[in-house]
């Protein structure tokens, strides 16, 4: 059976590490990876530091 090109990946905020507050800022999503074959960057929120920042793709 051949696997499927949608993947679930977790994105991680890359703001939140540097602030030095603990905690993580994490999402999970799905990509296709035929179409994005590189790891994916997106703005979402944080609960933590209370607005839209920066989320990127890690292994």
């Amino acid at each position: 059976m051949a696997k499927g090109n949608r993947v679930q990946v977790i994105l991680e905020c890359t703001e939140h590490k540097e602030s030095g507050q603990p905690g993580t800022s994490r999402y999970i999503t799905t990509k296709n990876r035929k179409n994005t074959p590189g790891r994916i960057e997106l703005k979402k929120f944080n609960p933590i530091l209370r607005r839209y920042t920066l989320h990127k793709e890690i292994k």
